[in-house]
């Protein structure tokens, strides 16, 4: 069996998220390679040695760029602050292995432009970590969709708001830096794009406004020092698709009391289906001419699900759909299916967050085309 080498970059959340799943997918999954956990790599010497002994890593390197060089690195994933993605992405497409990024892909379209033709011209798998839709019942929202379920789709209402900035006093990161990161549209919004192409096709146009509520916050934790913030905080779209349904988007990291609210309800001439992250293993959906929504749980019947659990009800959580997205990697990077978000889908991503910036800027309808 090959032996495919795993080098990790970052040690944040979404690093330990990915280390979980490429450990776990080979005990939920028959795999066609074997994976080693070959290197980690984090600025801090010290959290890069104590992390990939805690992790299982082999090696553990504080420049990025010797990981990226490490023969024994077969596969990069990348899980750092979104503006170290572009030279890290661009290094190891240079060196000819394959990128697993964390979204969103890049911090402007320029960027992640460059990304995607270098995938193109390496000729290497990519991919970036729009988990949410390996959930299992987000396959079965995209079934009934496609198969007619919901007669012509007519509109599309989804939100995707969190709470974890809404307190004026929340110190600034490296999240409230327009050259390190996007606001809320990019942090979160990203990934509620990304839902609605995956299951309603292309965006043709939006209209949208932005807005930054808390203009300046302290510079640290309880510090008196204030620093300005010159990303959003709150977006709100309408959207136009290609298939003539119409939509409205939204997202905010101020919105109290919600954790992990990506919604989003699609209606058609012959019925309506609803999701919430916050209960992700379910779906409501109404059928014309019936008295009233039906759940849909989650279950060993669908794709991935019987991996983890032989029963319905037992519920999937976070970090089984970043397993899910790990195995779906793995099968791309065998040819065996192509399932996941790509560097060149992610960029359709990047365009729609530009195309609405650029909408809120000058108040009007801008076609994607435009940019």
């Amino acid at each position: 069996m090959r032996e495919l080498g795993i080098g990790l970059i970052g040690t944040g959340f979404m690093g330990r998220a990915h280390a979980l799943a490429f450990r776990n997918v080979s005990a939920v999954f028959e795999l066609p390679l074997k994976l080693k956990l070959a290197a980690l790599a984090d600025a801090d010497p010290q959290r890069a040695r104590h992390c990939a002994d805690a992790w299982g890593f082999e090696t553990a390197h504080s420049d990025w760029q010797q990981l990226i060089n490490d023969p024994k690195v077969n596969l990069i994933a990348i899980t750092t602050p979104n503006h170290l993605h572009y030279p890290m992405a661009m290094a190891a497409l240079a060196a000819g292995k394959p990128v697993y990024c964390e979204k969103p892909l890049a911090v402007d379209l320029e960027q992640a432009n460059a990304m995607r033709m270098a995938a193109k011209a390496a000729g290497v798998v990519t991919r970036v970590g729009y988990n949410y839709q390996h959930n299992p019942i987000i396959g079965l929202a995209r079934e009934l969709i496609e198969n007619g379920e919901l007669g012509h789709i007519i509109s599309f209402q989804g939100e995707f708001s969190e709470d974890f900035m809404a307190d004026s006093a929340s110190p600034w990161s490296w999240r409230c830096d327009a050259n390190h990161a996007g606001g809320a549209l990019a942090d979160l919004g990203s990934h509620l794009l990304a839902m609605a192409r995956y299951l309603l096709g292309d965006i043709e146009s939006v209209c949208a406004d932005t807005q930054t509520v808390h203009r300046q916050r302290p510079a640290t934790a309880g510090s008196q020092e204030q620093r300005t913030i010159a990303v959003d905080d709150q977006v709100h779209a309408l959207l136009r698709f290609a298939n003539g349904a119409r939509g409205t988007f939204s997202s905010s990291w101020l919105k109290h009391g919600y954790k992990n609210h990506l919604s989003f309800e699609i209606s058609g001439t012959r019925g309506t289906l609803a999701f919430d992250q916050e209960r992700l293993n379910e779906l409501r959906i109404y059928r014309a001419g019936q008295g009233g929504f039906q759940r849909l749980l989650a279950g060993p019947d669908l794709p991935g699900y019987a991996a983890f659990s032989p029963a319905p009800g037992h519920q999937l959580g976070y970090n089984e759909l970043k397993t899910l997205e790990v195995h779906d990697l793995v099968m791309a990077l065998t040819g065996i299916s192509q399932g996941g978000t790509d560097f060149e889908q992610a960029w359709e991503v990047e365009r729609l967050a530009t195309a609405i910036r650029l909408a809120a800027r000058e108040s009007r309808w801008v076609g994607i085309e435009e940019v």
